[in-house]
């Protein structure tokens, strides 16, 4: 079965089939990012369904949702994004990644900060 199912102006992603069993990098996650976009931003419900799923990380939640708040309203991600068949700590994850970007995006000062932390810790793993 595909991964994308079109019923109307609803599309229903499984995201086993798209990604695989390991929800974990931020190439993943701007895959799923990439594929929801534009349907959200226009109005569309959006399904995601985690079945068959057995790991999940921030970094890829960052990049498929948490950069949707950059031009989408959390209240618009809520009513048009829906999220199924994940695991407890996989909603916490999400839950998580969407108050940090809520926070994130609409301040420019908050943001650089974060900016430079995550600079400075990439420059001293390298």
């Amino acid at each position: 079965m595909p991964p994308f199912v079109f019923a109307g102006t609803n599309i229903q992603i499984k995201i086993h089939d798209m990604i695989g069993p390991l929800c974990i990098i931020k190439k993943d996650g701007q895959r799923v990012y990439d594929a929801i976009h534009d349907p959200l931003k226009n109005g569309e419900e959006v399904k995601l369904d985690f079945d068959g799923v057995a790991q999940l990380a921030s970094p890829f939640f960052n990049f498929a949702i948490g950069q949707l708040l950059k031009d989408i309203s959390e209240e618009n991600l809520k009513r048009f994004l829906h999220i199924e068949n994940i695991v407890p700590e996989g909603r916490m994850v999400v839950d998580c990644v969407i108050e940090n970007a809520r926070q994130y995006h609409p301040d420019v000062d908050y943001r650089k900060i974060v900016d430079d932390i995550l600079e400075q810790q990439a420059r001293e793993s390298a």
